[in-house]
């Protein structure tokens, strides 16, 4: 069986925020083992003051001298995969040759599209297939290869611009002879490991993940309703059957048939759910999470702001009041009374100032300020005064043989 070199890139608009949680793991994604993660490994060291994947796309672009302004939605990075079949994949890591694996597979890219441009790479070992995502910024020099191109159709020649200035051009990486180069040579650097190039000229395409999911979804359900249907039929013979079993073999044999082609389809529909389930393991759903990833990225105390929010409307604050709190203004109030969630009760305040602030020892964290006082322990301490008075209002009751009672 042959075990392929695989390799495959992807154009991703913007900084590529959403797909950063799932290389870095910030998000876990259903497909990889909680208990493996920590066995991933940085291939590459991010330069001072970068801390992750995202901001080193920018860093990369903003120290590259590029004159030409780059427009919003402007490729900035292209996504790398590398990994081969899972077969050989494995008996590359239990022959120790991860390592070395690794190493020429980062070689060969950075040869191929330049070091600088190879800003980050990440070995995944927690799914079932060791691969390495690897990031390239598709920054590029020389004369453009669509101008050349429109100029030999024109037969003109016009007055070129500087063609050695760099410039960010994912189509110069990615066009049709670039990317057939790139799949040889690559197979040709992975030969050594076991690894061979796939063939050439195949219709076989990729397929996105939600499109395999639906086709496979779609087949599973077809046949559970076959065999719902032919289990309803089944069940009818079975029973006309016990009445006419020593009569009618006809019908005996129509309802064995019938008993085998159900368990035929059962074992089909079994083994449709197994590959559903391994498809799940296998695949990874970067789409249905991606929404949610970009809100996180863009907005990262929206957590923080909707746990405030909800303990303002648990505390009875109107809608008006809880939005303003949110755009940073001040509510004040001359006497206010705030339900505890804590204590299941009302406290009534005097002159009220509320405001949403950072915690002072975590700026990551927000909590409700009532008169410069964290509202959560002015609950507290008003639910301990009120313990208090209560002892105090407690009226001794007089026994005339046995003194006073409490």
């Amino acid at each position: 069986m042959a075990k392929f070199a695989v390799l495959h890139l992807e154009k991703r608009a913007g900084n590529d925020a959403p797909i950063s949680s799932h290389i870095e793991r910030t998000v876990n994604p259903a497909n990889a083992d909680k208990d493996r993660t920590h066995l991933n490994q940085e291939l590459i060291e991010f330069p001072d003051g970068v801390r992750n994947r995202t901001e080193a796309i920018q860093y990369r672009i903003e120290h590259a001298k590029i004159a030409r302004k780059i427009s919003h939605n402007q490729v900035r990075a292209i996504r790398v995969m590398m990994t081969g079949s899972p077969e050989q994949m494995q008996c590359i890591q239990d022959e120790g040759k991860l390592d070395d694996w690794c190493r020429d597979s980062l070689d060969w890219l950075r040869k191929e599209v330049g070091n600088e441009n190879v800003v980050s790479a990440v070995l995944h070992l927690d799914e079932q297939t060791p691969h390495i995502h690897a990031t390239v910024v598709p920054i590029v020099t020389g004369e453009r290869r669509k101008a050349k191109q429109e100029q030999q159709k024109a037969g003109r020649k016009y007055k070129k611009k500087k063609i050695n200035a760099p410039r960010l051009c994912a189509d110069d990486i990615m066009s049709r002879e670039r990317f057939t180069h790139l799949q040889n040579t690559y197979a040709h650097a992975m030969s050594k490991f076991g690894l061979v190039r796939g063939k050439e000229g195949s219709k076989a395409r990729h397929i996105g993940t939600q499109q395999y999911y639906r086709e496979l979804v779609g087949k599973n359900e077809d046949l559970k309703e076959i065999i719902q249907e032919q289990e309803h039929e089944r069940q009818e013979v079975y029973h006309k059957t016990r009445d006419l079993y020593d009569r009618k073999d006809e019908a005996r044999d129509k309802f064995l048939n019938m008993d085998r082609h159900v368990r035929d389809k059962q074992e089909e529909l079994a083994t449709i759910e197994i590959r559903l389930q391994k498809a799940k393991q296998e695949y990874e759903p970067y789409q249905a999470q991606e929404e949610l990833n970009l809100i996180h990225n863009l907005f990262p105390m929206m957590k923080e702001q909707l746990r405030i929010a909800d303990l303002c409307k648990t505390m009875g604050l109107a809608f008006n009041s809880i939005k303003a709190l949110l755009e940073g203004r001040n509510l004040t109030a001359k006497t206010f009374s705030f339900f505890s969630p804590e204590h299941q009760q009302k406290f009534t305040a005097e002159d009220v100032k509320l405001k949403m602030e950072k915690e002072p020892d975590n700026p990551d964290k927000l909590r409700l300020n009532l008169n410069g006082m964290n509202i959560l322990d002015w609950f507290r301490e008003q639910y301990q005064r009120m313990k208090q008075a209560t002892r105090l209002n407690i009226k001794p009751k007089i026994d005339r043989n046995k003194g006073f009672k409490m």
